[in-house]
């Protein structure tokens, strides 16, 4: 039965399985060589090869630790958005009033002025998740042949809905083209948000004082954006990640040469130790174990095959990870949480609740 607990192995074995052939025909070769050529040479002292392991099981973890620390940062990032948005939201609905007011406005003026600025803001949030999203050359997802495949059963919405089509209803056309027309569009949804912004402090809309507060919003949400932008634009150094790939295909490689003699040893000692039973019938329990050890040699094959599938899965999951705005399924889930702070925010306005958009739906099936 499929379940949370026992579905994320599952998935792990599906998206690493090309993996698993080669490593499987990778510790078949030099045993075949080594057991029907009879080239006993072939094999290679442990000692060096573990030490060599110990090594790479060092880089992978100081590969994998920095991976997460991008990925915790991003999540942070944004959780600092959340709280922002919010803050923005109490100060649009409480500082714009008719109290300093030129001339007297409405109730359903008022409201929607605030709902003008709220709607700009998430403008800036979709703009700044289709920034985020954007290809680079160095994410995996868009050239890995496993990711390739199994980013088909994971809909990112950034990549089936361009920009102009997520913008239509949170600002005006001539917004909408403003924004569009400029390379970094997030920021110029913060640029028109400060110049309405500047001229409802001219109609004596909102205070002075509360109008600075307001502007130091905006320039945390810069803050906020920059510090995406960050991660987005300077990847995992490539010196690192492609020295850390090269040495965990070398442990791979010589991995079987070291494990055959150390099997076809204890084979031997099997074989030795059963010799002292006989004679023994044909066909029995000793007769068995005495087939086995002289084939003991065979367990190479999946014992190396296992502890390369734990290394190079290692080192594939600090790949997917240190880029975590690309759209995985393990990247932090902008989407789901641009659209949780939609929902807040227009809320704490009194928006029409038909009007609001339903959540983002979260499968757990696209997991790993």
């Amino acid at each position: 039965m499929l379940t949370r607990k026992n579905y994320p192995l599952r998935a792990m074995l599906l998206w690493t399985r090309r993996n698993i052939y080669v490593f499987i025909i990778l510790s078949a070769i030099p045993v075949v060589l080594y057991t029907q050529l009879h080239w006993y040479w072939l094999h290679l002292p442990w000692l060096p090869i573990g030490v060599l392991g110990t090594a790479v099981a060092f880089v992978i973890g100081f590969k994998n630790n920095a991976s997460y620390d991008r990925l915790w940062e991003a999540r942070k990032i944004w959780g600092g958005i959340v709280n922002t948005s919010r803050s923005f939201t109490i100060m649009v609905n409480d500082f714009i009033t008719n109290e300093h007011a030129i001339k007297k406005l409405s109730d359903e003026e008022l409201f929607s002025i605030r709902k003008k600025m709220i709607l700009r803001h998430i403008a800036w949030m979709t703009s700044l998740r289709h920034a985020l999203r954007t290809p680079k050359p160095w994410e995996v997802s868009i050239r890995n042949k496993a990711d390739k495949e199994y980013m088909k059963r994971h809909k990112v919405r950034e990549r089936t809905y361009t920009l102009e089509d997520e913008l239509e209803g949170y600002v005006s056309n001539d917004e909408k083209q403003y924004i569009l027309s400029k390379r970094n569009k997030q920021t110029a949804c913060i640029n028109l948000q400060s110049k309405h912004l500047r001229n409802i402090k001219e109609q004596g809309l909102i205070w002075q004082f509360s109008y600075l507060e307001i502007e130091k919003i905006l320039v945390e949400l810069y803050t906020l954006q920059g510090k995406c932008e960050r991660i987005k634009n300077f990847p995992y150094p490539r010196q690192f990640a492609t020295l850390n790939y090269i040495f965990v295909w070398i442990f791979i490689f010589l991995l079987p040469f070291g494990m055959m003699n150390e099997f076809d040893e204890i084979g031997i000692k099997i074989v030795e130790n059963m010799n002292q039973y006989k004679p023994y019938p044909i066909g029995g329990y000793h007769y068995i174990i005495e087939l086995i050890g002289k084939h003991f040699v065979w367990f190479t094959v999946p014992f190396s095959a296992i502890l390369s599938w734990v290394f190079h899965t290692m080192e594939r999951i600090g790949e997917s990870t240190e880029n975590p705005f690309e759209g995985n399924p393990n990247d932090v889930p902008i989407t789901t949480m641009s659209r949780g702070i939609e929902i807040d925010i227009r809320q704490m306005i009194d928006d029409d609740e038909n009007k609001i958009p339903e959540p983002e739906k979260e499968r757990f099936d696209t997991q790993l």
